[in-house]
């Protein structure tokens, strides 16, 4: 960690900040502006960070996200929240994991009192790390989340904390699933022109075996599928390897309406 950036620990105080603005129209204009989902998160995080922290008590935040049963750190506010986010999963346990698991807030006010996850909570400690708040994001099946907070105070969360933290995660929750959404909506699209794109080249490659084999076009894509299956090479691979045999072309553009 680079010297001018703060550890958990660190209780210096923040500099003069100006209102907050909305949360509803800045997480809109998040979803607007994101790149893709880590993008959003990241800046999730940051903002979590931003509206809890207080002179003398900087918060440092992480999401993790729950992909194919196992956690992933996805975002932080900084390199240490992401550290305490990894920490946690490499020992799969803890609170945010059982705040992710449970769906329900999870606060650990002193970790000096904690006696649950005692090798977590010990390593958290010698990373400076007081308190922990953990609100899951509910993103209705979308995938599994949790916003994780880091106090290098004791008792770091007060009652209101907790309360704003719960609220900001309900409608970051919202915001997130929409992004989840135009992601799916992103994929399903480069996929379509993948799709489309192999499909050209089999069907280029098709029409040159039916001019060398005067044969049908069922006859040529059982030659090509049988050239796939005897080479164990895809059957894109191998009708593009078949337009370049007469043709030296290399790339097969496809073009279509978007």
């Amino acid at each position: 960690m680079t010297n001018h950036e703060p550890t958990a620990g660190d209780h210096s105080a923040l500099p003069p900040s100006s209102p907050a603005p909305d949360l509803e129209a800045l997480l809109k204009e998040l979803v607007l502006d994101s790149n893709d989902v880590v993008s959003f998160l990241t800046d999730v995080a940051l903002i979590a960070s931003s509206r809890l922290s207080s002179p003398g008590n900087r918060i440092h935040s992480g999401v993790t996200v729950m992909r194919r049963k196992r956690p992933e750190a996805v975002a932080g506010s900084d390199r240490a929240a992401r550290a305490l986010d990894e920490l946690q999963n490499g020992f799969k346990d803890g609170p945010c994991l059982t705040a992710l698991r449970n769906g329900t807030a999870l606060l650990v006010p002193d970790l000096a009192e904690e006696r649950r996850w005692p090798h977590y909570i010990k390593a958290a400690q010698e990373n400076g790390v007081s308190s922990i708040l953990a609100v899951p994001l509910n993103l209705a099946g979308e995938a599994e989340a949790v916003l994780n907070l880091y106090s290098g105070c004791s008792n770091g969360f007060s009652d209101e904390d907790i309360s704003d933290a719960e609220a900001f995660a309900s409608q970051a929750a919202g915001s997130l699933r929409l992004v989840l959404r135009i992601a799916q909506l992103s994929d399903a699209r480069n996929d379509l022109a993948i799709a489309m794109q192999s499909r050209t080249v089999i069907d280029m490659a098709i029409g040159v075996i039916m001019a060398e084999n005067r044969c049908s076009r069922d006859t040529a894509f059982q030659i090509l599928t049988k050239a796939s299956s005897s080479r164990n090479i895809k059957l894109r691979d191998v009708a593009a390897a078949v337009i370049t045999s007469i043709s030296a072309e290399k790339q097969i553009d496809t073009y279509f309406d978007e």
